[in-house]
């Protein structure tokens, strides 16, 4: 019941914005699911998940962040 109402309060305000808020709003929601869905798999890749234990990670990270001399 409560999703519902939050629902309808969203749809009635999009509803009841100009025609140049709703354009905004679209072009944002496109760059959102652009930089979420199609860049973020590419250009970040999951480097972490081929450690099993936290330790691992943790050792992983100080060597890419504390420079070698």
């Amino acid at each position: 019941m409560i999703l519902h109402q939050i629902f309808r309060f969203y749809v009635d305000g999009f509803k009841e914005m100009s025609p140049r808020g709703r354009k905004l709003w679209i072009i944002i929601l496109i760059k959102l699911f652009v930089m979420f869905a199609i860049l973020k798999p590419f250009f970040f890749p999951k480097t972490l998940e081929k450690f099993e234990t936290e330790e691992e990670k943790v050792e992983f990270i100080e060597q890419q962040l504390i420079p070698k001399k």
